[in-house]
């Protein structure tokens, strides 16, 4: 198994009223690909008040392989057919870490450097 040395941060805000739909869609038409090309995906819910946020964090071998994912540059964001209906504002941008370290999920330790 190769090991992730990049994540991918995704961010996005939905009312709370149509937070449940846009998890299931959201999963469906963007999650599910994901994984198809990803080494590992993680996505989190947070409620806040009159709106939700939803981070989908996905694991890369590097910035390449992340890139023809994307089909071009891998801090593009590809918005999904109905990400304007749902949420509040459209992301600009994701968030590229290099990853340091790791342990746990499963995965062999990844030392720094």
């Amino acid at each position: 198994m190769q090991q992730p040395r990049i994540a991918r941060i995704w961010r996005g805000r939905v009312l709370r009223a149509r937070a449940d739909e846009y998890e299931l869609y959201n999963y469906e038409a963007g999650i599910l690909p994901l994984v198809e090309k990803a080494l590992a995906v993680q996505t989190f819910r947070e409620d806040r008040g009159t709106e939700v946020e939803f981070t989908t964090i996905s694991y890369w071998p590097d910035i390449e392989s992340m890139a023809r994912f994307t089909g071009r540059d891998p801090t593009a964001i590809h918005h999904l057919r109905r990400d304007a209906e749902f949420l509040v504002a459209l992301p600009g941008a994701v968030q590229i870490l290099e990853l340091r370290s790791s342990h746990g999920f499963g995965m062999p330790p990844l030392e720094p450097g």
